[in-house]
């Protein structure tokens, strides 16, 4: 049976931590699979005029070709070159219930994550994504 862990990346030059927690834990597995993901946050709720969705659905579109280029492939090329099963995931939405949500689908046990480094008032106010992944996560998350 293949153990897949989910490595949530936020672009920052801090996931390197992650990919390294990730590697040495995969290091230890027999036939582990890690899939780096990475989430723009994004609400799909606003008013906005047809027009604004049209050009909303390209901005996306652009984000997430950037985010694959810059923060994704790169690590999965990384992980790949050092002999890792190893894939890319990008998606919009609720980072906390995005990655969650890859996880379940992926049918990953762990999701590995960086513990917040933004402490911003509205970061101390209503958490992190990092508490709120913690809180509602279906598998066990390891903060590095």
């Amino acid at each position: 049976m293949t153990v897949k862990l989910v490595v949530g990346l936020d672009g920052t030059a801090d996931g390197e931590r992650e990919l390294s927690f990730a590697r040495d834990l995969a290091s230890k597995l027999e036939g582990c699979e890690l899939i780096v993901a990475f989430v723009i946050e994004w609400s799909p709720f606003s008013f906005q005029t047809p027009e604004e969705n049209a050009q909303r659905h390209k901005r996306r579109e652009e984000e997430i070709k950037i985010a694959r280029e810059r923060v994704v492939d790169p690590a999965v090329a990384s992980l790949t070159a050092a002999g890792f099963a190893a894939t890319g995931v990008v998606r919009h939405g609720d980072v906390a219930e995005v990655l969650n949500a890859i996880a379940v689908d992926k049918g990953a046990t762990q999701i590995i994550v960086g513990r917040a480094s933004a402490r911003s008032l509205a970061t101390r106010v209503f958490g992190s994504a990092t508490q709120k992944l913690v809180m509602l996560a279906d598998v066990p998350v390891t903060v590095v």
